[in-house]
């Protein structure tokens, strides 16, 4: 693995200080966890109190690139992956947030940050998920 020559840690850094500045404002002001799989699945539920600001919190998420792409260059986006394997990724990690009652953002960003052992185990299980389906994927299949 090599890192790309454009990577540079202070761009890295100040995202994951605006989503945590983000996650904290959220919860702060509306009094609820900032889980992005928790909030979309309310709005498509169409169900539910403060569907305004869920609505305002996932449409920041789509313009932010957007809003970044104004001031600098947009890494250049690359899959290894075929169109197939995107969507079956898609599908289980999905399958994975109804299972496990929450994401990376509600378990890995707020649940760890509140110090939930529920979370902590959350976030175990799919990163060692992730880990063992990387390496089946690439040493035990070859793709």
């Amino acid at each position: 693995m090599t890192l790309s020559p454009h990577f540079t840690p202070w761009t890295a850094l100040l995202g994951g200080a605006l989503i945590g500045l983000s996650a904290g404002l959220f919860i702060f002001l509306n009094g609820r966890i900032a889980g992005i799989s928790g909030l979309l699945g309310s709005l498509l539920a169409r169900q539910g109190d403060g569907r305004g600001e869920k609505l305002l919190f996932i449409v920041g998420l789509l313009v932010s690139p957007w809003i970044w792409s104004l001031v600098a260059t947009l890494p250049e986006s690359r899959f290894q992956a075929g169109g197939v394997a995107l969507v079956l990724a898609g599908l289980l990690v999905g399958l994975g947030t109804r299972y496990g009652a929450g994401c990376t953002s509600g378990h890995g960003i707020c649940g760890l940050s509140r110090l939930s052992v529920r979370s902590l185990v959350a976030v175990c299980c799919f990163m060692g998920s992730g880990f063992a389906g990387v390496y089946a994927i690439r040493h035990l299949l070859g793709a």
